[in-house]
């Protein structure tokens, strides 16, 4: 396909909604896009089943490239669901792209990673953690998949669901939640071995406080913890402030026990 003929909506962010789309801006007076346009097609029809190749001209399709913010070339952005998702410039080694594409490239299960979210929202968690495990028996690198799981698995088997994110590290996008779940499976423990928290007065609220945690009630947990961090902050190795702080990981900024507890918890730690 010749680039003056390409339809930007269509063949890239329409078409991304199916496939991840690599969009390559180039221009024929480019060295360096003379050097990495080969290199693009060879990994194109090696992995053609995980993304396509568009090449856009920015001489021919200035107007696409303005849209974009295209400033130097060669430039090359994936379009996963008409959005940009990642992006690099300059001409890089062919082995530096093939690790940058095999880390943002999106799951080819994506689509059942989706039916599981929506399983979710609509209480079906059986079914949801059935697609779950399907995903992740074919990929089991999954980190997406593995902390959806987990957070199913957590009120039920906690050890199991923080062995399942056990091995997601500070790269992944993940890598919060995946520290939430770990440290809830830590405080979770003390329910079933409270006698290996140090005899403390604040001992008996911090237990309630986890066993709130473990029962979903975050906002009493919130409280309960914030109330051992005004006490003894150091309790339990700061656990309490770790303890909140996993929670609105768990829940996310946007949350509004999030938004209303991490102010209680700033002022606990600064008064």
């Amino acid at each position: 396909m010749s680039d003056s003929t390409i339809d930007f909506d269509s063949d890239v962010l329409k078409r991304s909604h199916t496939i991840p789309v690599l969009v390559d801006f180039w221009a024929p007076w480019c060295a360096p896009c003379r050097a990495l346009g080969p290199i693009l097609e060879r990994l194109a029809g090696k992995h053609s089943e995980r993304f396509t190749l568009v090449k856009i001209n920015t001489e021919e399709l200035p107007e696409i490239a303005a849209r974009y913010g295209i400033r130097s070339i060669p430039n090359v952005k994936l379009f996963v669901d008409g959005q940009v998702i990642d992006e690099f410039t300059g001409a890089l080694p062919e082995s530096m792209i093939e690790e940058w594409l095999n880390r943002v490239l999106p799951s080819p299960l994506r689509a059942k990673i989706r039916q599981a979210e929506n399983e979710i929202l609509a209480g079906h968690s059986d079914k949801a953690a059935a697609l779950l495990e399907e995903v992740l028996a074919a990929e089991p690198g999954n980190a997406a998949a593995a902390v959806m799981l987990a957070r199913l698995l957590l009120s039920s088997d906690h050890k199991r669901a923080a062995a399942m994110v056990a091995g997601i590290g500070p790269d992944s996008d993940v890598y919060p939640l995946a520290e939430s779940i770990r440290t809830f499976s830590r405080l979770f423990e003390y329910t079933e071995q409270p006698e290996t928290l140090p005899d403390a007065p604040v001992k008996t609220a911090y237990l309630s406080a986890i066993k709130h945690l473990k029962s979903a009630d975050f906002e009493r947990a919130l409280s309960g913890f914030i109330d051992v961090v005004r006490k003894a902050r150091h309790y339990d190795d700061d656990g309490a402030r770790k303890a909140c702080l996993a929670v609105f990981a768990f829940l996310g900024d946007d949350h509004d026990l999030t938004r209303e507890y991490r102010g209680r918890l700033a002022s606990a730690l600064y008064v």
